[in-house]
């Protein structure tokens, strides 16, 4: 049996009065030395929804909104270096973000350029606010009510289904176009990606924020964190397929392409279904995704034993494609299998 410590019990203390009119409440010793606090030390007590009172100390009120943030770099460094740094900025949940030249130099125009457009295209809710020689500062506006972690999800899940339904199409049209805008669209998954974890890892160092973005608790966290890895897979998955279309030169045979236009829309199904029982919370329904992978896995051999009698160009190319579909499939059940381990409690006796 699992000891519960006092501490996470808590303690109880008796409420006092002084001066007739004033109720006291003595906070523990070891909390205060824990928290570097003194005699006139600031504290921010505040009521939370439940009626309960946290009581914060100078340095969980400074993790309740991070400030200003300032990078250094040469001018010599490389972007992709400079942006790496951004990103650890961002998904901290610093909200003033400024990237600055070090010893009074200015950054080069292709760091400037591939800050601004990274913040365009990648960042969600933040703006670029400054935008000089010697510096570059981005500022993240939107707030947690306004795009719950559920609501960022959801339109992440609806974009990486429409990339594998495109990508099935244009497979069977060889639609060059079609294929190289499913690889663009990419990035709108990985805007929401880098959002969520934002929030999420927000939200583990202040507990008071994990209902702000929608959740109910820390496990749940923990939960979605793993769902929003496997989706953003799931997308990278997509983006794979396009870029095999790419190369081919001839379009299949309809045989062939009824195995894998087959396969892949059970994928994508489970993909649908698996995430549809997370937001449901639905125990049954995850379960029931799981002896699907089988059947993508049998199909799978059915194609790869087709491909025998078809013209060695190309092959590899239909090979990795039948691959990605596998894993489509394979990171639904991984996304169910999360769901299960969220809602056990529903189908346990109390």
């Amino acid at each position: 049996m699992t000891k519960i410590s006092s501490k996470q019990l808590g303690e109880t203390r008796k409420l006092q009065m002084t001066g007739g009119s004033t109720y006291i409440l003595s906070i523990p010793k070891r909390w205060i030395i824990q928290n570097q606090l003194k005699k006139g030390s600031a504290l921010l007590i505040r009521e939370e929804e439940d009626g309960s009172l946290s009581i914060l100390s100078p340095e969980l009120r400074r993790m309740d909104k991070m400030e200003e943030v300032f990078i250094k770099v040469s001018p010599n460094e490389e972007s992709n270096a400079v942006i790496r740094k951004v990103v650890s900025a961002y998904l901290v949940g610093y909200n003033v973000i400024t990237v600055m030249a070090e010893k009074n130099q200015n950054l080069s125009l292709k760091q400037r350029n591939a800050i601004k457009n990274f913040a365009r295209h990648l960042l969600v809710g933040t703006e670029i606010v400054t935008d000089a020689p010697a510096e570059v500062t981005l500022q993240v506006l939107l707030s947690y009510p306004e795009l719950s972690v559920q609501s960022a999800l959801r339109r992440m899940c609806v974009i990486t289904s429409s990339m594998h339904k495109d990508v099935i199409t244009a497979l069977k049209e060889l639609n060059q176009q079609l294929a190289k805008s499913v690889i663009t669209t990419d990035n709108e998954v990985d805007r929401f990606n880098l959002y969520i974890i934002r929030q999420l890892k927000t939200a583990i160092q202040n507990s008071r924020i994990i209902k702000e973005i929608g959740l109910s608790n820390a496990r749940d966290c923990l939960g979605y964190r793993l769902v929003t890895k496997s989706v953003e897979r799931t997308a990278d998955h997509a983006t794979s397929i396009a870029e095999n279309v790419l190369p081919l030169k001839k379009p299949l045979n309809a045989a062939t392409f009824k195995r894998i236009e087959k396969m892949s829309s059970i994928a994508v199904s489970m993909f649908e279904n698996s995430i549809e029982s997370l937001f449901k919370q639905d125990f049954n329904l995850a379960e029931s995704l799981i002896e699907k992978a089988k059947e993508v896995a049998s199909l799978e051999k059915e194609a790869l034993a087709s491909f025998q009698k078809i013209e060695s160009e190309g092959i590899a190319n239909l090979r990795l494609i039948i691959e990605s579909i596998r894993r489509t499939a394979e990171y639904a059940t991984d996304i169910a299998e999360i769901v299960l381990n969220l809602t056990i409690d529903s189908i346990i006796e109390q």
